[in-house]
C-alpha cells in the first residue's frame, strides 16, 4: 500500500508516520512546515519518525527542509514540502504516487488563534481540505481518513460526547472548520464514492507534543520556575489521550477502511476519563518535582468548559481500547521532555 499522509511531520503526523513506515508500508509525507511554531521542530519529528541520525546544522529555513528531504528520501519514504492550498502542487505529487490511501492530518489548528485568524483557517481547513478531495475523485482515490477534533461538540451539556450528538453550535472558528469537513466530506463520499472515517481526536498529548499546548507549556514554564497562565477556576476539564493510543485508533481505523466498502463513519478517539486542569497541574508537579507559581486569569473566549469521549463506537468498529492512563502518560511525557 501507498499512504499518502498530509502534516505527516507534526506532532501526530509523525508518530502516524513512523508507525507505518516500521510495519513496511511506503509512506509519502506532505507537510508544509508551517511556522505557527518553530519549523525547526517539524524537522526534528521528521528526523525521528524516519530513524534518520544524518544531523542537520540548522541555517535557513528554505536549506534546512532541503537538506532534512534529502537525508530522509528512501526506498519507502518521500518528503514533500508542500501546502496543501496549492492544489496543482499537490497533482503533481498525487500523479507522480498514484496513493492507495489518504491520511489527512494536515490542518491550521488551535482554538485561540482561531479567532485572531478566522480567514486563514477556513483556507486551509476546509479549501485545502476540498483540494484533496478534489484529487482524490480524480485519480479515483477510494479510501481517506480524516482529522477531526472534540472542539466540535462545542459547550455541550450531555456527557460523554457521543457520536449522535447534535454539534450544530460551535464556539470557535476552528471547531466550525472542522464541523464543515465532516458535513462536506459526506459530500464526496455520497458523489464519488470515496469510504471515509473522520476521527475526532480527544486532546492528544505525548512526546513530540506542540510547544503550544497546555501540557507541554506548563511543564517547560514548571521546569524553567516560571509562572504558568492558569486560566478560570481550575475546574474545566478535558478527555487527555495519549498519542499512542491515538496511532492506534488511527491505524485501526485504515484497516477498517481496507475491510470495508461504502463506509461513511464518524468516530471518537478519547481516553474516556476526565481530568480537571488542576489535576493536570499537580500531576506534571508531581513528575517534576516541583511545584508551578500560577498567574490567575479568567476563562479564555472559546474555550470548552470540558470534554468526555463516549468510546463505545471505537471500540465496536474499531477494537479500539486506550492503554495509557494519565498518570502514566505524563510520566513518558515527562521523561522525553527532560531528555530533549
Amino acid at each position: 500500500m501507498i499512504y499518502l499522509v498530509t502534516g505527516g511531520s507534526g506532532f501526530i503526523g509523525s508518530h502516524l508516520v513512523e508507525n507505518l513506515l516500521k510495519d513496511g508500508h511506503y509512506v509519502i509525507n506532505v507537510d508544509n512546515f508551517d511556522d505557527f511554531y518553530d519549523y525547526r521542530i517539524k524537522i526534528r519529528n521528521t528526523l525521528e519518525s524516519t530513524g534518520t541520525t544524518t544531523p542537520i546544522t540548522f541555517s535557513s529555513r528554505a536549506s534546512d527542509i532541503e537538506n532534512v528531504i534529502s537525508a530522509t528520501a528512501s526506498q519507502n519514504y518521500r518528503l514533500y514540502y508542500q501546502d496543501i492550498r496549492d492544489k496543482l502542487g499537490l497533482a503533481e505529487i498525487f500523479d507522480k504516487h498514484r496513493p492507495d490511501f489518504i491520511i489527512h492530518l494536515a490542518a491550521l489548528a488551535g482554538v485561540r488563534p482561531s479567532i485572531e485568524r478566522p480567514l486563514d483557517y477556513e483556507d486551509v481547513n476546509i479549501r485545502g481540505t476540498m483540494n484533496v478531495w478534489e484529487l482524490c475523485k480524480e485519480f479515483s482515490i477510494k479510501k481517506f481518513i480524516c482529522a477531526s477534533s472534540s472542539s466540535v461538540y462545542g459547550n455541550n451539556e450531555k456527557i460523554p460526547f457521543s457520536e449522535n450528538d447534535a454539534v450544530d453550535w460551535p464556539i470557535s472558528p476552528y471547531a466550525a472548520t472542522k464541523r464543515c469537513g465532516e458535513i462536506l466530506g459526506h459530500v464526496y463520499h455520497h458523489l464519488y464514492g470515496i469510504d471515509m472515517i473522520h476521527l475526532r481526536f480527544f486532546t492528544v498529548y505525548g512526546p513530540r507534543q506542540r510547544p503550544d499546548l497546555a501540557i507541554h507549556k506548563f511543564t517547560e514554564l514548571i521546569s524553567a520556575s516560571q509562572e504558568i497562565p492558569f486560566y478560570g477556576d481550575g475546574t474545566t476539564s478535558r478527555d487527555y489521550t495519549f498519542i499512542d493510543d491515538i496511532v492506534d485508533g488511527i491505524v485501526r481505523a485504515v484497516h477498517y477502511l481496507q475491510e470495508h466498502d461504502q463506509v461513511y463513519e464518524i468516530i471518537n478517539l478519547g481516553e474516556n476519563e476526565m481530568v480537571e486542569l488542576e489535576q493536570m497541574v499537580s500531576t506534571i508537579e508531581e513528575q517534576l518535582h516541583k511545584k508551578s507559581l500560577r498567574r490567575m486569569l479568567p476563562a479564555q473566549p472559546g474555550d470548552v468548559s470540558q470534554t468526555h469521549a463516549d468510546i463505545d463506537k471505537a471500540k465496536s468498529l474499531l477494537g479500539y481500547q486506550p492503554a495509557t492512563d494519565f498518570q502514566n502518560g505524563i510520566k513518558k511525557f515527562v521523561e522525553w521532555f527532560l531528555r530533549k
